[in-house]
């Protein structure tokens, strides 16, 4: 209660902050920086007043602006990551017109200056990570966050397992993914609640990565308990490129990207280019994969007024795969297979999804930003699996079908004003999101060998819309000081149209409603030492939805179960060439009400605490080399559990990946990486260990303008390992008893990948 009122006093201050923001400045500075290679406009940039020293932030069109006293301050500068610095005067600055055009440069940590804006200290990191170590195949993409650690057990078909901040957050239910702005997590899936799906990105499109851990900003609502990602694409493709690559284990791939509009659109500021990417393997597994992949991503970003930019995409992916599956350690000890072979060589899956997604942004007179979007996805998923083998069904096993068809719709829209409390900039944010899922028959059956049903478990359709207002300020009392608060609320409407009677989680066939909302307040605090210093208080509430089916079997009893966290930390910078970022941290989820897809019921447990801390270091010794380590410790612990069986399974304890990369004009560069994950409990007593694993990989390019010729090499020195593990109860075939023990999908063995890319105009 007392967390509750704490929040209470800082919400109403945000809303005394609020209706004082109309205020604005007499004495108003406006302009704009763009890109003078591609001609768009440069988010994240700072600008800096001088001598006054005030900054400023450019927004998502790349403006910005500046209350000033034009008769002490006379200049400003400008900087941008990956851009040269530019220093003007403000006698050549004369309308709210101007723009600045920055030169690109290659990336430095030395260029880093420690942002006196809140909430920035986390996207020059992922910037320079993504300039230096690149993303090489679509898991790099979430391993480029500091502290994740992703694993597959479907041999790279399936979304995969996400782990951070001592969650098991399962495929996505604790973690919120969004790609340009287009929301990845599906709720209410057939196979997990927040399933989020990664594999239509294809990785050569992403510009930077926007990431923050916790649940402490007000635009981001569910699913982001752990933390949120949104990964942005490109606006513009600096030049045309085809890729081939091919690889142990029958694999290959071949991407190519292209730009559609000529030199002239560029000039106007118009960019569209479409991406494909192809890719087969039968992977390592005994049990061939016969993985097949396609995507294609077309994107259109152009100026259509003085005002307003218009960025639209399109995405289709389909994917099919057969699947080695989680296999017990005793079919392994005892030889009936080997560390890579199957028990159901009938698991596996196919799955598509095609993306539309529209955004419009246009910026007022008075430097004001008006964000909306719309999207629309469809998606397919059919998938196939079998933990327990014969624990049920002795005679034709306990194989099961998960499946799907449903369309997502929804709209974004914000809006930014920013205004003067005195001299103390004030920005706020007004918005609203608009979900809706519609499945169509979101089934679970029992089946045999894939294409034989035995019965129906569940069968539905399920509606669920989400409405969810938002406003967040952000008043910075000078070049020191500034406190963000947001307040978000989340009204869910569910509905579950059981179309089998023999459903025994419900009374009988037909339909269910039900609805229920929360209420999110945020409070983040940030003191700017200098541009090398800058400590940060961030707090807040969040939530993960749970499944339709919980929510109407359960009449919305924590339908939005809440998670109460805070994080205190800095980011310093003790010499030019290196970056450090530590964090404390503490988590309390209060209650989790889990549909189990792999079952059809809902599982219930308590709630659970979480502390640790975040170790993050970046260090460039000389212009050739970076060194990157992220360290990540958390202590998980079933809140009204007896002491020795309160353990959270599978939440991991002990996390590291570090990288050095390295760099030459000559042409060659390269990068060797390590990811260590400490054993860690695999069930509620510590009786069972998921044993831990510490795995290197290795990276070689030779690049030219015209082309580029690569190595990757995955587990270095062939260690063998596993990727995930689970505690099930299985019977094999022929065993009089069943037994609980670890069940695990082995990890790749040393394996290489050699490419060749073709760049051109």
């Amino acid at each position: 209660m007392k967390y509750v009122n704490y929040y209470s006093l800082f919400c109403t201050v945000m809303f005394m902050i609020f209706f004082s923001s109309m205020v604005t400045a007499q004495s108003i500075v406006r302009g704009s920086i763009v890109d003078a290679s591609s001609n768009t406009t440069i988010e994240g940039a700072s600008v800096t007043m001088l001598p006054s020293k005030k900054t400023a932030i450019s927004d998502a069109l790349g403006t910005f602006s500046f209350k000033t006293d034009k008769s002490s301050d006379v200049s400003f500068v400008v900087t941008s990551l990956g851009h040269k610095a530019a220093t003007v005067t403000l006698k050549d600055f004369k309308d709210s017109n101007n723009s600045i055009r920055l030169v690109t440069q290659s990336m430095s940590l030395k260029d880093i200056t420690i942002s006196a804006h809140a909430g920035e200290q986390y996207k020059s990191i992922s910037k320079v990570d993504i300039a230096m170590r690149g993303v090489n195949n679509s898991q790099e993409i979430l391993r480029i966050i500091p502290g994740i650690v992703i694993g597959q057990h479907q041999g790279g078909g399936k979304a995969e397992q996400i782990f951070l901040r001592g969650f098991d957050a399962d495929h996505g239910t604790d973690f919120r993914e969004e790609v340009d702005g287009l929301p990845v997590n599906m709720v209410s899936h057939a196979h997990g609640q927040g399933y989020a799906d990664t594999h239509f990105i294809i990785p050569e499109t992403i510009d930077n990565v926007d990431f923050k851990k916790g649940p402490y900003t007000a635009s981001k609502g569910d699913f982001a308990t752990t933390g949120f990602v949104d990964f942005n694409t490109r606006n513009f493709l600096k030049q045309n490129m085809v890729k081939v690559e091919a690889g142990q284990f029958n694999t290959y791939r071949l991407m190519t990207m292209f730009n559609l509009l000529n030199e002239k659109a560029t000039a106007n500021q118009q960019s569209w280019y479409v991406a494909s990417e192809y890719r087969y393997s039968d992977a390592y597994f005994d049990n061939p994969q016969h993985f097949k992949r396609f995507n294609l991503f077309t994107k259109y970003n152009g100026k259509i007024s003085k005002h307003s930019y218009l960025n639209m995409s399109a995405t289709t992916f389909w994917s099919k795969w057969d699947a080695s599956g989680q296999i017990p350690d005793r079919a392994v000890n005892k030889g009936i297979i080997g560390f890579y072979g199957a028990l159901d060589p009938f698991e596996g899956g196919l799955t598509y999804r095609t993306n539309f997604n529209v955004q419009l942004l246009t910026s007022l007179n008075n430097g004001d930003v008006i964000k909306n979007q719309l999207y629309y996805s469809n998606t397919h998923f059919d998938l196939h699996t079998n933990f327990t083998f014969f624990l049920v069904d002795t005679a034709n096993g306990d194989e099961i079908r998960q499946k799907e068809s449903r369309n997502l719709m929804g709209y974004n829209g914000s809006y930014v004003h920013t205004g003067y409390l005195g001299n103390n900039r004030l920005n706020t944010e007004l918005g609203v999101q608009v979900r809706n899922d519609l499945t169509n028959n979101s089934g679970l059956s029992h089946t045999k060998d894939r294409y034989i049903t035995l019965n129906q478990i569940k069968l539905g359709d399920v509606s669920e819309l989400s409405v969810s207002p938002y406003v967040s300020e952000t008043l910075k009392f000078n070049e020191h000081f500034s406190i963000n608060a947001g307040l978000r609320f989340d009204q869910f409407f569910y509905q579950y149209k059981n179309k089998l009677a023999s459903d025994t989680t419900l009374p009988g066939a037909g339909t269910y409603n039900t609805n229920a909302h929360t209420v999110s307040p945020k409070l983040n605090i940030y003191y700017h030492a200098n541009q090398a210093l800058q400590f940060y208080l961030t707090s807040g509430k969040g939530f993960h939805s749970n499944d339709t089916r919980s929510a109407v079997i359960n009449n919305a009893a924590f339908a939005l179960p809440s998670a109460y966290s805070a994080d205190i930390g800095s980011v310093f910078k003790p010499a030019n060439n290196i970056i450090v970022n530590v964090a404390a941290w503490y988590i309390y989820l209060q209650q989790e009400n889990v549909y189990s897809g792999d079952g059809g019921f809902v599982e219930f447990s308590g709630n659970t605490r979480r502390v640790g801390f975040d170790f993050s270091g970046r260090y460039e010794p000389v212009k050739s080399l970076y060194f990157d380590v992220d360290v990540n410790y958390a202590r998980g612990r079933a809140a009204g559990n007896a002491k020795g069986a309160d353990y959270i399974p599978l939440a991991p304890v002990w996390t590291s990946s570090a990288g050095l990369t390295y760099t030459n004009k000559n042409g060659f560069n390269g990068s060797f990486r390590y990811r260590f994950v400490g054993d860690r409990p695999a069930n509620e007593n510590y009786s069972l260990t998921a044993k831990g694993y510490f795995i290197t990989d290795a990276v070689l390019n030779y690049t030219k303008p015209k082309y580029e010729i690569g190595l990757v090499v995955n587990n270095v020195f062939n260690t063998k390992w596993k990727e995930t593990q689970f505690d099930t109860e299985t019977r094999l075939k022929g065993e009089a008893q069943s037994v609980n023990e670890v069940c695990f999908t082995p990890g790749t063995p040393f394996a290489f990948k050699a490419g060749f890319t073709y760049f051109f105009k």
